[in-house]
């Protein structure tokens, strides 16, 4: 009777008690420097979970104000910033998230949190030699920094398209 009493408040207590994740599909955040960014933890729980971010090194997060604030819903936000205020540290690292409450804790999976600096670039034609009726192989070159967001979809002389296309540099 003693093991019966026992296993039913264990498993009573497994009813009310519960961590885990909403939705753990989000790996990476790309977001434009003059947008900023909102990262939800999405973990749930009974009771009610604390929600925790850390780098991927493991250093818990903490606010940087006006750069970086942790809301009380567990929500990571990045707020807008100038090219000149970029720090890979904040804005281009990897995060992630937990939530605990008396039932454990859980780990999310990692996050890549990516700001994409907006600020002018220029495309340009790399020069090519070649003697007449050769054929040459041009090459657009795109600034790094851009280069992953940037489609070239067609080449043009004199406000001329001579080539449509829809690939990558």
């Amino acid at each position: 009777m003693k093991v019966q009493m026992m296993m039913e408040a264990v498993f009573s207590e497994d009813l009310h008690s519960s961590l885990y994740f909403v939705n753990a599909s989000l790996q990476e955040v790309v977001f434009a420097s003059t947008t900023g960014t909102l990262v939800p933890c999405p973990a749930a729980g009974i009771p009610p979970v604390s929600l925790r971010w850390y780098l991927a090194t493991g250093e818990e997060i903490y606010d940087v104000p006006g750069i970086r604030h942790v809301h009380p819903n567990g929500t990571l936000q990045i707020f807008p910033f100038p090219p000149s205020s970029f720090s890979t540290l904040i804005h281009d690292n990897t995060y992630y998230c937990t939530a605990e409450n008396p039932s454990g804790k859980i780990r999310s999976q990692d996050v890549r949190i990516k700001a994409v600096l907006r600020e002018p670039y220029t495309v340009r034609v790399e020069d090519q030699k070649t003697m007449r009726g050769n054929v040459a192989v041009f090459k657009c070159i795109i600034p790094s920094s851009v280069e992953a967001y940037v489609t070239v979809v067609s080449w043009e002389k004199d406000t001329v398209v001579l080539i449509s296309a829809s690939k990558r540099c």
